[in-house]
């Protein structure tokens, strides 16, 4: 784990080291105003040497000019460093979270995974600046003063460290129960995250139905909570940090009344008792930060341990050597293709069909037949439990998956749009999209005339998810994706479900022209929109349960001609 975190340092050595340097300079400016405070003592005020205290304070002087330099470097750029590490994990758990299969997302909520990304990462990035600083002086200023301190008297010394080992033993000890108490407060902020941002999300619906105080309830249950363990979590950081204190107070005791006995014994001057009271000051603050330390660390490495569960999440599978699909033709066999949820709901089992490249594909049945489950699993959006499916003549299992989605349009039921512009949302299906392409795509969409008639056009922002437009509007904009993307093999999963009659009459004129040419595979509920199909396949719970074209289907008088007369 550690060995992870030290690799994001990497690519920031230089300036990491340096952060260091002034770290340990501002150690070393510490050290030197015990000696001077005790010169004076001893030397400076009995010889009534003014030339010498002037001397010494322009020094300090001096001294103290350059360490608030070096604090200054130390703040900025050491801060620098740790939000540039963020950073770069930030993006790497994005990056990752792109390849992880739909099942993922299926198991885990939306606000659990921002949280893992922002407000645990946040912790790493204090902890991967301050951290190092901190402990890093801790232990220059504790040999520092341990080695002048045995200088000036060894016995003296000795007594006043013997109280470290009670110390360190603390610390240790109490170090699993913050671990688990932080980690169970970082499981919980992501379910109240999860909560809020669900509830946001569904604001409109909540209004609707008037249960904005079931939702309330609902939060304030996941609200308490995350309160509950967190007080549990200030509970033992409670008890670490009372205990602590306590032990570092005895410390000074112990060191006042030592010293003071050693003064009064003649063992020591007067100057070397200020001189070890202050360094005992100095050994107690670096103490202080190893006390802070052990809350940053805990902390910070309880959201790099949540990081590094996301990054090691097994990603989608891919071949070693995957195979680009170049010039697809559109033929597609499906062979005894078996699929099964984690829950061991069987979809379908053994299915096989063939689509001829250019032929339009319907599939109908009731809810549940594994429609659209089938249409996942050519994308391989989900991976089928047993058999096999063909492009070409290629598994799409050794094919690389971005060429074999480059290959396939999508166009579902439940269309998501992102925030930003209606442009944003068209050019999805191609980046680098010319504005006369994007509006050709628009028009075939029939989405041109609505978005020409805004005062800002294409420009023309969207609200978050596409709040703004309505349920049409934004099924021909995810439409027009598609006729942008231009792919070989289209998936149509109830495209104009959320259309009116008119508008799906005009879209399906459009999708026929540019289903030409091209395999198609289209799920419908509307029986009206498939009838031009090469053939139309009746899915059911038992699999294929009918074949054949809309009139042999008629004729037969079976589930399709029950299901034409609802």
């Amino acid at each position: 784990m550690l060995k992870e975190f030290i690799k994001y340092y990497k690519p920031y050595k230089k300036l990491f080291i340096l952060d260091l340097l002034a770290a340990f300079a501002v150690a070393l400016c510490d050290l030197v105003y015990p000696m001077i405070t005790r010169n004076i003592m001893d030397d400076v005020v009995p010889n009534k040497d003014v030339r010498m205290l002037v001397i010494f304070a322009i020094a300090l002087f001096v001294i103290f000019i350059a360490k608030a330099f070096l604090n200054y470097f130390m703040q900025y750029w050491g801060h620098v460093v740790g939000v540039r590490m963020q950073a770069d994990m930030r993006s790497d758990v994005f990056t990752h979270l792109q390849k992880l299969p739909n099942t993922y997302y299926n198991n885990n909520k939306s606000g659990v995974i921002m949280s893992r990304i922002i407000n645990d990462l946040m912790e790493v990035s204090e902890l991967a600046h301050h951290g190092p600083e901190d402990l890093f002086i801790s232990i220059v200023m504790l040999f520092g003063s341990f080695l002048i301190l045995i200088k000036i008297n060894i016995p003296l010394t000795l007594i006043v460290f013997s109280i470290l080992p009670i110390i360190l033993w603390y610390a240790i000890s109490q170090r699993k129960k913050m671990n688990r108490a932080f980690k169970e407060t970082r499981v919980k902020t992501g379910e109240v995250n999860a909560t809020l941002e669900n509830s946001i999300a569904g604001m409109r619906v909540t209004k609707s139905f008037c249960t904005e105080e079931e939702e309330l309830n609902k939060f304030n249950k996941s609200n308490n909570v995350f309160k509950h363990a967190r007080e549990v979590a200030y509970k033992v950081m409670g008890t670490y940090f009372s205990g602590m204190f306590l032990l570092i107070d005895i410390l000074e005791l112990v060191a006042l009344i030592a010293a003071g006995y050693f003064t009064y014994m003649n063992y020591i001057t007067l100057g070397d008792f200020a001189a070890y009271l202050l360094y005992v000051k100095m050994f107690i603050q670096p103490v202080r930060k190893l006390i802070n330390f052990t809350e940053q660390y805990q902390n910070g490495m309880t959201g790099f341990e949540r990081f590094i569960e996301i990054v090691e999440e097994e990603t989608e599978k891919e071949s070693d050597n995957p195979i680009e699909l170049k010039t697809v033709k559109g033929n597609i066999e499906i062979e005894n293709v078996s699929f099964t949820y984690e829950d061991d709901n069987e979809v379908f089992s053994n299915l096989s069909l063939d689509i001829k490249a250019g032929k339009t594909i319907a599939l109908v049945g009731p809810s549940g037949g594994g429609k659209t489950t089938l249409c996942n699993l050519i994308p391989r959006f989900f991976d089928f439990t047993s058999g096999d499916i063909k492009i070409d003549g290629i598994s799409v299992k050794d094919v690389s998956l971005k060429s074999l989605r480059e290959n396939i349009g999508v166009v579902a039921q439940d269309v998501f749009l992102f925030t930003g512009t209606i442009r944003d949302n068209i050019v999805i299906g191609k980046t680098n999209a010319s504005e006369k392409e994007v509006i050709e795509a628009a028009k075939k969409a029939k989405i041109h005339d609505f978005v020409v008639s805004l005062p800002d056009g294409y420009d023309t922002y969207i609200g978050e998810r596409g709040v703004k437009l309505s349920g049409g509007q934004k099924q021909r904009i995810s439409i027009a994706r598609i006729f942008l993307k231009n792919p070989p093999i289209m998936i149509l999963d109830e495209a104009t479900s959320a259309l009116d009659n008119v508008t799906e009459y005009e879209i399906q004129k459009a999708l026929e022209e540019l289903s030409k040419d091209r395999t198609n595979l289209v799920v419908a509920h509307r029986l009206s929109t498939i009838k031009n199909a090469d053939e139309i396949i009746v899915l059911t719970e038992n699999g294929i349960e009918e074949r054949g074209n809309h009139e042999e289907l008629i004729e037969k008088g079976g589930v399709y001609a029950g299901l034409q007369r609802k």
